[in-house]
């Protein structure tokens, strides 16, 4: 429930990060935040159902939101800095905007909610029926996150854990909604086609020039943005140019995703997870296009143009078998490049993924060791120090190296390492097991 600003210094042995300032206000856990664009003030979401707007120089509380009704699991500040969102548990997205007063001559900031986005209506047959659906997952949502984002222009809001459903009849679609800047009622598009919810989306900071590819995009707009949607098990590349994903990464994890950054000169995209490793993809040189500043191309001038093309009276898109682009689940390692690389196969038949997108798995090697640490933190720990040694050894080493560690074993703890190393021999005996159920750890 406390934030803690820290402040770099530099002293005669070099830099020193020193607690500026302690912010505490919150009842209960913070899950998300963001600074504003000059840096003067920070967004934060907690478990105790408020949004809390922090004036960082006077260390106070400027403003709190709290119309949630649940969990408040993610944040974000619009970079033109009229619009702050909230994306909820309570499978609500709100929209504040900001509305100054003034009092002694002095403009103070405040922000109002404009929007809360919770439903949409469904196409149906029957026109004496107007069934309304859930836009977004219910509090069962395995993970804490749900981190939305604004693009670095300001033309539009990315959300993610959307739920979406084609009818009353049909299964929810897992997806993430893009909102236009001229209307943040309601979606204006949506991406389908992920096996897992979505919990976090990230904008790559850059701008990169247009490729002129003949494929029909949906974003109008003079440059591309490329963006990163991050599911349960999986991660998609997206650029606003072109429909399908540039880029598809699945298989990286045994847990959860828990969130990903990009880099600030857009050559890596980080990933962590709850299985305690984190991932870090890297682009060549110009791989994801050639980048140019922003500072001319602001929505700002023109809010009242929507940078989204608009395909027909509902932008919402109707999503059908063809839309989903890859499912990653998979409980068999040792098969998620067959599997995954199967549908790949599938979808670009249909015409959804051409051959750019990719597919990374990691070696063979990490994915033994990742298996071994695995079964030690969940397995066996009832047993003794020196078993569960034994037993997190790979499969692998030298059978030499293993005799002359049984014999400075025996010397030093006697019996005990005796039948130590008797189960760890057996252990290297047994052939390698082929599945393995990825679980989350709990912490």
């Amino acid at each position: 429930g406390e934030l803690i600003i820290w402040k770099l210094h530099t002293t005669e042995t070099g830099q020193a990060w020193k607690v500026l300032k302690n912010l505490s206000f919150h009842r209960k856990d913070v899950l998300d935040l963001q600074w504003s664009t000059d840096g003067a003030f920070l967004l934060s979401g907690s478990v105790d159902n408020s949004c809390i707007i922090w004036d960082v120089n006077k260390g106070s509380v400027l403003q709190i939101l709290d119309a949630h009704f649940h969990y408040v699991q993610g944040v974000a500040w619009d970079p033109l800095s009229k619009y702050v969102a909230s994306l909820s548990s309570d499978r609500t997205c709100r929209i504040y905007a900001n509305r100054p007063t003034k009092s002694k001559g002095v403009e103070k900031m405040n922000y109002v909610c404009q929007h809360v986005i919770t439903k949409a209506g469904q196409h149906s047959t029957d026109d004496s029926k107007s069934a309304k659906n859930h836009l977004f997952h219910d509090e069962t949502l395995p993970s804490f996150f749900r981190r939305l984002a604004w693009s670095p222009d300001g033309s539009f809001l990315l959300v993610p854990a959307g739920s979406y459903k084609i009818s009353s009849m049909s299964e929810s679609i897992n997806s993430a909604y893009i909102f236009s800047r001229k209307d943040l009622s309601r979606p204006a598009l949506q991406l389908p086609g992920a096996s897992k919810p979505v919990v976090a989306v990230r904008f790559c900071p850059l701008a990169f020039n247009l490729r002129e590819s003949n494929s029909a995009g949906f974003f109008k707009l003079p440059y591309r943005l490329i963006f990163a949607i991050a599911t349960l098990n999986s991660l998609y590349i997206y650029d606003t140019e072109s429909v399908p994903p540039i880029a598809i990464l699945a298989g990286l994890h045994y847990a959860a995703i828990t969130d990903i950054a990009w880099s600030n000169n857009a050559r890596y995209l980080a990933l962590s997870s709850q299985d305690g490793y984190c991932t870090l993809v890297e682009f060549e040189n110009d791989e994801l296009g050639i980048p140019i500043s922003l500072s001319g191309n602001k929505v700002s001038k023109d809010e009242n143009k929507s940078p989204l093309v608009t395909k027909s009276e509902d932008m919402i898109i109707e999503a059908s078998t063809n839309d989903k682009l890859v499912t990653a689940e998979t409980k068999e390692p040792d098969k998620r490049k067959t599997e995954a690389e199967t549908k790949d196969d599938e979808t670009a038949i249909n015409g959804s993924i051409a051959a750019e997108s990719r597919l990374i798995e990691p070696e063979r090697n990490e994915a033994e060791s990742r298996k071994a640490e695995a079964e030690t933190e969940d397995g066996k720990r009832t047993t003794n120090d020196s078993s569960d040694t034994a037993e997190s050894r790979p499969m692998d080493l030298d059978r030499n190296e293993v005799d002359n560690r049984k014999i400075e074993t025996e010397k030093i703890q006697g019996k005990q390492a005796q039948s130590a190393s008797s189960r760890s021999t057996a252990i290297q005996n047994k052939p390698a097991k082929r599945r393995i159920t990825p679980m989350a750890i709990d912490p």
